[in-house]
C-alpha cells in the first residue's frame, strides 16, 4: 500500500511579495527550498494563517538569502504581504519506508530566516 504524508514543511513563513502579473507560483528563498529537501517546480500546498486560504502551486527559486517569500500570479489574490503562511510538501511512501520516515519541519524568525530544523 502506498501512503501519501508530509514530507516537509516550512513553518510560519512572513509573505514578502505578492505579484499578480506574475506568471503564477510561489518564490521561496532557495536556503529555505534546500533546507525544506523541496525542488523547483515541486507542487506544494499553502496555508495562510492570516486569512484561512488553502491553496496548491509549485516551487520557484528566489533569491539565496533574500529571506523572500513571493505569491505569484492568480496566488497572489491569496495573501498580502505580511501574512504568516506554511508551506507545505507531500511524499509518497510504501510500507517498508515508513518505518523509519520522519518529516522535514524548518522553523523561521521574523525575517525568513532559519532558527530550526527538526
Amino acid at each position: 500500500m502506498q501512503r501519501h504524508l508530509l514530507k516537509s514543511k516550512i513553518h510560519r513563513v512572513t509573505l514578502t511579495q505578492a505579484d499578480l502579473n506574475y506568471e503564477g507560483s510561489i518564490t521561496i528563498d532557495e536556503d529555505l527550498i534546500e533546507a525544506a529537501d523541496m525542488l523547483e517546480y515541486e507542487k506544494v500546498s499553502i496555508v495562510n494563517n492570516n486569512n484561512g486560504e488553502r491553496f496548491e502551486t509549485y516551487v520557484i527559486k528566489g533569491k539565496r538569502g533574500s529571506g523572500i517569500i513571493g505569491l505569484n500570479g492568480a496566488a497572489a489574490r491569496k495573501g498580502q504581504v505580511g501574512d504568516i503562511l506554511i508551506i507545505i510538501s507531500y511524499g509518497t511512501y510504501n510500507s517498508d519506508e515508513l518505518i523509519n520516515h520522519k518529516p522535514i519541519k524548518v522553523f523561521v524568525d521574523e525575517n525568513n530566516k532559519i532558527k530550526d530544523i527538526s
